[in-house]
């Protein structure tokens, strides 16, 4: 397996790596000694035991938050990197990872289709999403372009109720006004109130969600652009968790298809490869569609850090010191696995969607469960509510199932979501309030052949609750 290559692996390339600064004369850094060994090995075995109050986020059986294991490659480039860790703030802190951090990036663009653009990674799709709207907010006319003048604008952003919810925090962190609109029984953004508040004019921007963090919703991206160019707005694609799925676009469903088929339209696009893309934390990437945008971060430096004449990352960066580590092994992942429709990178996304629609299935055909009225799955995770008489009652029993799982090493995820999302109510809100439900996100490639055991696992977890 590739996990028992990995320290093999790592020692080769760790000596080819001291080879490349052979010319160096020798010296004793002053943190290593022999006497240090001992020190450092009790250390590390704490360290080993502390790690250990963990859920199992890297085995099958974990299949509950959007917690996935970075590929061997990515945590071998990672560590090697890291024997010089570079900053890709500067070429002059982090030459060569900067320069992969470049053709990292260039690869993902070119997944949505984009050959000219703004971009770099960031420390998380937090950070992205904030670069984002801070660049809607600097662009005083907030239309499809940027032919604003640069000055404040002081237009609102709107998303959906299902938009993560670091968009409103972001929001006042900028000192712009934020507003949600609602959603339908998909957990997508209604287009009749979206088209509501327009109306209402002082829109800058809308967020679309392609792959909100409770159910993987979608928003309806085609319309929303279609509405872009009668009132315009500018539009921010929050692809953070969903955007890798822009490579298996054709085995979606038609609306997900459509929406992942608009998205090069977008004037903004964020994505996390620390989620699906095998990433370790913290890698996020945040792209422009317009390079024009990159005169909000010009700034000049008190010394003499960028001396180099080339594209000083940190240029067109609201962070500065980002870890080079980061690009490096994002870079050796997709060297290794290519971001191809078909390749081996998209077969794994299949999987995980496969898993996903075969246990919404099983679910549908179990009377003890209510699975999502509007449909299943978009992309890869599962959300169903217990069938009792009363949302306490539901909530009460996906408390007590979720425990029991985790006693059968099990691990799902809790998530409280509107009750009209469920049953064979009619209507967008015939039921009113929320409900507690048991979410799955399986967003392994494993997850797949596992399935059978974890649905055996759900069973014998929920005859146990039964039983009392």
């Amino acid at each position: 397996m590739a996990e028992d290559l990995v320290p093999d692996l790592l020692r080769r390339a760790t000596e080819e790596l001291e080879r490349e600064f052979g010319a160096l004369p020798r010296f004793e850094p002053a943190r290593a000694s022999d006497g240090d060994a001992e020190a450092m090995a009790a250390v590390l075995a704490e360290t080993a035991r502390r790690l250990g109050d963990n859920y199992p986020y890297f085995h099958p059986l974990y299949a509950g938050q959007m917690l996935k294991p970075p590929h061997p490659v990515a945590r071998a480039a990672y560590a090697l990197a890291m024997t010089i860790n570079p900053n890709n703030h500067a070429r002059d802190g982090g030459r060569a990872s900067s320069a992969m951090e470049i053709e990292a990036v260039a690869e993902i663009a070119g997944m949505f289709g984009w050959s000219e653009y703004l971009g770099h990674l960031t420390s998380g799709g937090t950070m992205a999403n904030l670069e984002a709207l801070w660049v809607a907010g600097q662009i005083a006319d907030a239309g499809p372009g940027t032919k604003g003048r640069g000055t404040q604008s002081r237009k609102r952003i709107v998303g959906s109720e299902q938009a993560h919810y670091t968009h409103h925090r972001i929001s006042g962190v900028l000192k712009l006004e934020y507003g949600t609109i609602a959603t339908d029984a998909r957990g997508r953004m209604r287009l009749d109130a979206l088209e509501d508040e327009l109306r209402r004019g002082g829109v800058g921007t809308v967020v679309a969600t392609l792959g909100t963090t409770a159910i993987g919703a979608v928003d309806p991206l085609p319309e929303i652009l279609a509405l872009r160019d009668k009132y315009e707005f500018r539009v921010h694609v929050d692809a953070a968790y969903g955007g890798y799925f822009k490579l298996i676009e054709d085995r979606l469903d038609e609306p997900a298809r459509r929406a992942f088929k608009a998205i090069g339209q977008a004037d903004s696009i964020v994505i996390d490869p620390h989620k699906h893309g095998l990433q370790p934390y913290g890698c996020g990437c945040v792209l422009f569609r317009d390079l024009r945008v990159g005169r909000f971060y010009k700034h000049d430096s008190p010394y003499t850090y960028f001396s180099s004449k080339e594209l000083h990352l940190g240029e067109i960066s609201l962070e500065c010191s980002r870890a080079g580590a980061a690009a490096v092994a994002l870079w050796a992942t997709q060297k290794l696995l290519p971001l191809k429709p078909g390749g081996d990178f998209a077969q794994g996304l299949t999987a995980g969607r496969r898993a996903a629609v075969e246990l919404d299935g099983r679910l549908r055909c179990d009377g003890r469960f209510e699975a999502l009225r509007a449909g299943g799955p978009e992309l890869d995770i599962v959300v169903w509510k217990m069938k009792e008489a009363t949302a306490e009652r539901a909530s009460k029993l996906a408390q007590s199932i979720f425990s029991t799982c985790s006693g059968h090493n099990l691990h799902l995820a809790l998530v409280q979501l509107p009750q009209f999302w469920f049953g064979s109510a009619s209507g967008s809100s015939a039921v009113e309030g929320h409900v507690t439900c048991l979410r799955s996100v399986l967003m392994k490639p494993e997850h797949e052949a596992w399935l059978e055991r974890i649905w055996n696992e759900m069973r014998a977890a929920c005859a146990e609750v039964e039983q009392g």
